[in-house]
């Protein structure tokens, strides 16, 4: 029989079902049993139930569907009944057997708690040793831990004790803790001794610290005062090796002056090349007398406290700072008498810096001191630009370019670039060379001053090799007795040691800092003082005159063939000093340089010579120029005249080379010959005669003998060209007394004649003279003893003479 559920409708009278308001349809059921079946939810087919407002057909639908349930359980349940039956007569058989065994274990359980009591209580016994074991051990090795702590801290004291040479090792101390505490399998067991460990690592640190920027601070004012040391060191090897390799190239001068130019001896050399480097590798040891471990040991505790960053950054900022202050020294004092400490004090900065950035490292690097360097390029460049731009005094600017160069040769040494400090002395170079030059100048025209223009008296040998050999102008190479009179006056040496002296500090200058061909700018300074100060200031001196005399031209004039050889030592000395060898020099012709103020000299002289003569040729005016007859002897002017010639002559050939003497006597001579000449044009000779003539002809012939005489002076020279020189001076004299003397005057008429023996007489000076010429029978009252004579034939050659050279004009 179904059992009945609550929610059954009750059954409708009559026993049939009641009517539903609306029966499902065949599909709803359909699809209602197939999501049963399938095990779906059934909300949807709910909800739309009770959404129609027709629950009942569902409610009968799922009746139906438990009715059909329930029918199946019922057929299962008889299906396996007889199974079940069997199950429950196996298990009431096994029973029996569960309660004998449950006698059994009852009874092994209770011999075995009595045999296993004894065991139980000595394991008890165990566990509690063993507890106690595991407690001792504990704390043992917190103990041991304690003790370890507590002996690292004790050390840590004792080196702090210790001072700073025990930082590094208190803090390695220190470390050591900090590292138990933090990596520790568990926290110390006396919190007291953990709060004090804990407040002293950092308080040790901390200490470490100070005491380190401490040290470090002083190393840095230390190391400030031991860097100008070290700059001033460093520069006086520099200057030395300078020296020791100009002392070894002046030794090895003369070996380079053998040495053809395809020479095979180069290696003698070797030794200069080996001395300059031992000088350079000398000037390197400087370095080693500073002491860098302040800085290493405060960049080692640095790290070690992990501000390894911090502290190189500390460290360039102050020695920034440093490099700063020591610009704004030097620029609160005068440059003159502070450079030498302001270069010594950069490159001790310089060179400490290179021994930092060499062993400190990683301390520094390439790029920080590179930055470095081109601030205080900048700086120097700057400062000493101002400095040269004001400066007025070639020694001033000298003493600082030769300090400066020393710089940079002991820096390059070191790696850094000085391209731009020798570009500044190079650049001053000029203005340089125009204070020395305005130096010289003044010093010039004080020795030309000062001068009386006597020749020089040398009483002493070293007086003769001090101004005589150590120029080169000595006339031969044997010593000369003493004392002993020179052919020159004191303003030769005077102006040789100045030029001598323009040559070293040009030499000086452009060596060590003027920069490019050293000797082609010497050579070229050279001339400027030789043309622009020595020939511009004698020949100042020349042409103003200052009453020069005769004797003091002619000493002007013996100078300056002096200082002809003088000019050739400079040359020599300026390629010496260079390092070029002689042969290079002496293979080329040089020009005088000084050959204005000597042609000025020999002017002067002449002028004074023709002024002299003039002087004399005025006493002409004593010339009886219608004598009865000849003057014996010549006339009174032409043996003063000769007189002084003589001694002049005399006096001349001590000083005056032989080639300027010859030009001067010539030059005498042939203005002695215009004045003859302008003796027969003076106006106030109205007339002369023949007797006049034959003095003035004896005159001549006195010059003529003088000339003559005067040619065995040049030895050296062709005796008969110069004797023939010497008369052609008087040549215009001659041809004009032998005209008036030639009993055919009208020859002069004739072109080949004329230019055979009258080639230099001006045709109208002839007819000038020819007019005043009158023989001694034309006198005014022999016109009447004579009248109906026969006229003389040279008489009426002149008057035809006369009438052509008229008729000419």
């Amino acid at each position: 029989m179904r059992r009945k559920l609550p929610g059954d409708a009750p059954p409708a009278a009559g026993g049939g079902h009641a009517p539903s308001a609306s029966a499902p349809s065949e599909a709803d059921l359909a699809q209602l049993s197939a999501a049963i079946a399938a095990g779906e939810d059934l909300g949807p087919f709910v909800r739309r139930a009770f959404a129609c407002g027709r629950p009942e057909p569902l409610l009968a639908s799922l009746r139906a569907a438990v009715r059909d349930r329930e029918a199946e359980i019922e057929e299962l349940c008889r299906a396996h009944f007889h199974d079940f039956i069997r199950a429950v007569d196996d298990l009431r058989s096994l029973l029996a057997d569960a309660d004998a065994l449950k006698g059994s274990l009852s009874a092994s359980h209770s011999a075995l708690l009595s045999s296993a009591a004894p065991l139980l209580a000595s394991l008890e016994s165990f566990l509690a040793a063993r507890s106690l074991a595991g407690n001792l051990s504990s704390a043992l090795a917190s103990s041991r831990r304690c003790v370890r702590l507590l002996a690292l801290a004790a050390r840590a004291n004792a080196h702090l004790q210790a001072g700073n040479h025990g930082l590094y090792l208190a803090l390695r101390a220190v470390d050591a803790i900090d590292r138990d505490l933090a990596s520790g399998p568990e926290p110390l067991p006396l919190p007291t001794l953990r709060r004090m460990l804990l407040s002293v690592v950092p308080a040790v640190r901390a200490h470490a610290e100070r005491e380190i920027s401490r040290e470090f601070s002083d190393w840095m004012v230390s190391i400030r005062a031991a860097s100008r040391h070290l700059g001033q060191v460093a520069i006086g090897r520099s200057a030395a090796a300078r020296q020791r390799q100009e002392e070894l190239r002046s030794k090895h001068r003369p070996l380079e002056e053998c040495i053809t130019l395809d020479d095979d001896g180069v290696g003698d050399l070797d030794d200069f090349a080996a001395a300059a480097a031992t000088a350079d590798a000398a000037d390197g040891a400087a370095a080693a007398s500073f002491d860098l471990t302040p800085l290493y040991r405060a960049m080692h505790i640095h790290q070690t406290l992990a501000l390894g960053e911090r502290f190189k950054k500390y460290y360039l900022e102050n020695r920034k700072l440093q490099l700063t202050s020591d610009f704004d020294v030097i620029a609160a004092t005068p440059f003159l008498e502070s450079h030498q400490v302001f270069f010594s004090q950069i490159a001790g900065f310089f060179i400490v810096e290179d021994r930092v950035f060499r062993t400190g490292g990683g301390l520094t690097s390439r790029p920080d001191v590179d930055a470095l360097w081109d601030a205080a390029v900048g700086k120097m460049v700057s400062v000493m630009e101002d400095n040269f731009s004001r400066m007025q005094t070639a020694n001033h600017l000298l003493l600082i370019t030769d300090y400066a160069a020393l710089l940079s040769a002991t820096l390059r040494r070191y790696g850094y670039p000085v391209g731009m400090l020798l570009d500044v002395l190079a650049k001053h170079r000029d203005k340089y060379h125009d204070l020395l030059l305005a130096d010289c100048r003044r010093q010039v025209a004080e020795a030309l001053a000062a001068d009386k223009f006597d020749q020089m008296l040398m009483r002493k040998e070293y007086e003769y090799s001090m101004n005589v050999l150590a120029f080169g102008i000595q006339s031969s190479d044997i010593t000369p007795a003493f004392p002993y009179v020179a052919p020159f006056s004191c303003t030769v040496p005077d102006i040789c040691r100045i030029v001598r002296s323009f040559i070293e500090d040009s030499v000086s200058f452009m060596a060590h800092g003027g920069g490019g061909d050293t000797y082609a700018a010497v050579k070229k300074y050279l001339g400027r003082i030789l043309s622009e100060v020595v020939d511009a200031s004698i020949q100042k001196l020349v042409d103003s005159g200052s009453g020069l005399s005769v004797s003091q031209a002619m000493q002007v004039a013996a100078n300056m063939s002096v200082m002809e050889r003088a000019c050739e030592f400079f040359t020599r000395h300026a390629a010496q000093l260079c390092g070029v060898p002689l042969r290079a020099v002496e293979r080329g012709r040089h020009d005088f340089p000084l050959r204005r103020s000597r042609d000025a000299a020999e002017a002067l002289l002449l002028r004074l010579l023709r002024a002299k003569a003039d002087e004399f040729m005025r006493q002409s005016d004593g010339v009886n120029w219608m004598a009865d007859d000849p003057p014996p002897g010549g006339n009174e002017y032409a043996n003063e005249v000769i007189i002084y010639l003589e001694t002049l002559t005399s006096t001349a050939q001590q000083i005056l080379p032989l080639p300027v003497l010859r030009r001067v006597l010539v030059a005498v001579l042939a203005h002695i010959s215009e004045r003859i000449v302008d003796l027969f044009l003076n106006d106030s000779v109205k007339r002369f005669n023949a007797n006049a003539v034959t003095g003035i002809d004896t005159d001549l012939k006195m010059f003529e003998a003088f000339a003559e005489g005067m040619s065995s002076l040049f030895e050296d020279s062709d005796q008969e060209s110069v004797k023939n020189e010497m008369k052609a001076a008087l040549v215009e004299a001659r041809q004009l007394v032998n005209l008036l003397m030639s009993n055919s005057p009208e020859t002069f008429l004739n072109p080949v004649i004329r230019e055979k023996n009258y080639n230099k007489l001006d045709y109208r000076k002839v007819a000038i003279i020819s007019e005043k010429f009158r023989d001694t029978s034309e006198s005014y009252f022999s016109t009447f003893g004579t009248r109906g004579a026969r006229q003389n034939p040279k008489k009426k050659s002149l008057d035809t003479l006369i009438k052509r050279l008229r008729e000419a004009s």
